[in-house]
């Protein structure tokens, strides 16, 4: 078969929305060559041994299997990222989340900001690759999701970031930094988006928190007046339906400034707050 038939074969078999793109990347991943180049030679006629390399592919995403996890990187922040079954595939929403905290950092920031939870690094790359004199700690409590993002950093040729093993804050110590990012779990356990062909893929721990999704959240929301700066900055993102309870957790526990950013779908994605230390400490 040739380059251009096989893709219109498998764009038939693929399942929507995006078919055609999907058998693009596969097969340019088993071919070890670029998306262009398979335009440049459609007619190519391809071996028996290739034909079955890409079918293999297939065949596992058609049982679920995240494409990013078939061929082993993510485009985030217009950054490449090596994902494993060890870490969340970055979600374009999530560039919400890097969007607010740069808001928050001049250009030219030294300031210091922690990412809980980092996963791939995905959050704390693209913030370094923008804000290139902060200090940045990324933490996770898994060992192999730190091993992929400081390999991603090592990449990206963005050194500067410290990975960190902890469990949220359990080892930040007396750290305190002028922004806190996190995409932790948000999913309640009994979600049915779980059994979704997708995310029964990606590590459970990074997507479950609790009975109602919001114990992660809840965790973090609380303990992060301790790990800020005066006038210091927490930006969390949670699920469409969460916004106005986590702006209430904020609230709670005496964040002033709260506000919910919206995704280009236009659903409650990231919320946001501001710790005046003197109303925290009396």
């Amino acid at each position: 078969m040739t380059i251009n038939e096989l893709l219109q074969d498998s764009t038939r078999q693929l399942p929507p929305p995006t078919p055609r793109l999907e058998a693009e990347i596969l097969l340019a991943h088993a071919l070890r060559v670029s998306r262009t180049y398979l335009y440049a030679y459609a007619d190519k006629t391809l071996s028996y041994q290739e034909v079955a390399q890409f079918r293999a592919l297939v065949a596992q995403r058609l049982l679920g299997k995240p494409v990013a996890y078939l061929v082993g990187e993510k485009e985030f922040w217009s950054l490449t990222l090596q994902v494993n079954e060890f870490t969340l595939i970055p979600r374009p929403e999530t560039e919400l989340l890097v969007e607010a905290a740069l808001a928050r950092l001049a250009v030219d920031s030294k300031d210091m900001v922690i990412d809980l939870g980092t996963g791939s690094g995905a959050i704390a790359l693209a913030i370094a690759s923008e804000r290139q004199q902060c200090q940045i700690v990324a933490t996770d409590v898994s060992l192999a999701a730190l091993e992929v993002a400081q390999h991603n950093a090592k990449n990206l040729q963005l050194p500067k970031i410290q990975f960190v093993q902890s469990h949220w804050f359990s080892n930040l110590a007396s750290t305190r930094a002028y922004l806190i990012v996190s995409n932790p779990p948000y999913i309640a356990e009994d979600d049915l988006s779980l059994e979704q062909n997708e995310l029964r893929y990606e590590p459970q721990n990074a997507l479950i928190s609790g009975v109602d999704g919001l114990e992660a959240l809840r965790h973090i929301i609380q303990h992060a007046p301790f790990y800020l700066e005066n006038s210091g900055w927490l930006l969390v993102e949670h699920g469409y339906s969460q916004g106005a309870r986590v702006a209430q957790l904020f609230e709670q526990h005496g964040y002033v400034q709260v506000m919910t950013h919206s995704d280009l779908a236009g659903l409650p994605r990231v919320t946001v707050g501001k710790i005046i230390q003197e109303r925290i400490l009396h």
